[in-house]
């Protein structure tokens, strides 16, 4: 009797943070790992430390043909098995929207969304291909109401969770699911001393680590809701913004952050 096909992730913004404690987890769980950033020198180390389990490729999302090429070689890598997409590469930017630069403000549209988007398009035919896939994005509390001081990063936020919702219903037609995170405050490079040292110790917005955010990719991978709060606290602040979010408006002008 044959072995069971090796099982597949490709997982973008892979050298860092949440995707890379993702690659750590499925990779010592037997997966095949795909990793795709822009930082090559966290890729060849996240390749030392899955020696054998961790195909790699430095790519910039906002290129089109090299996200293209990029898939396709997973794909031969993999005999054209994807049973996970992570799309989860970001960058932020901080700061007031009126004084932001808009070659900053489209930056972060166009890794964040446009680079994702281009991503979950290219890879859908593998993900097609392979029974009970599952396209899976990393959105963040900035999708449940958006940030102050981050407009931009919550707009593509907001974006790429309309996306997966679209995508959960037109995808199940060929027997894949869409999925996304949604994490509070994770503990990566995103995160400066200075907000770390005003962060809660408990509740939704206390710092969590990337491995609760790559416990809840399995999760996603084993179950079937769309939407997977990080931590599941702030899931009834989720059901606040959708039916009553003015309160939470009024509470985040008076200094509140949530």
């Amino acid at each position: 009797m044959s072995a069971a096909p090796q099982r597949a992730i490709l997982i973008s913004g892979a050298a860092s943070g949440i995707g890379r404690a993702t690659a750590r987890l499925f990779a010592d769980r037997g997966w095949q790992v795909g990793a795709i950033d822009r930082d090559a020198a966290g890729l060849a180390s996240l390749a030392d430390e899955l020696p054998g389990a961790c195909w790699t490729r430095p790519l910039d999302m906002t290129d089109r043909d090299a996200v293209i090429a990029a898939v396709a070689d997973f794909g031969d890598a993999t005999a054209g098995r994807l049973d996970v997409l992570h799309n989860n590469a970001g960058i932020d930017a901080k700061g007031a929207f009126a004084d932001m630069a808009w070659d900053t403000i489209a930056a972060v549209v166009a890794v964040n969304l446009v680079g994702g988007m281009s991503l979950i398009h290219a890879a859908l035919p593998l993900l097609r291909a392979t029974p009970g896939s599952l396209c899976l994005t990393t959105a963040s509390a900035s999708a449940i109401f958006g940030q102050q001081g981050m407009a931009a990063y919550s707009a593509s936020k907001h974006a790429l969770r309309g996306l997966t919702e679209a995508l959960s219903v037109e995808l199940a037609a060929y027997g894949v699911r869409a999925a996304d995170l949604i994490p509070g405050i994770v503990e990566t490079g995103m995160l400066s001393e200075q907000e770390r040292a005003m962060l809660p110790k408990e509740g939704p917005f206390r710092p969590i680590s990337a491995d609760e955010v790559a416990a809840a990719a399995w999760a996603a991978w084993e179950g079937n809701r769309v939407h997977w709060f990080v931590p599941a606290e702030l899931a009834p602040l989720d059901l606040e913004a959708r039916t009553q979010p003015e309160g939470i408006r009024d509470r985040r002008i008076g200094g509140s952050p949530v």
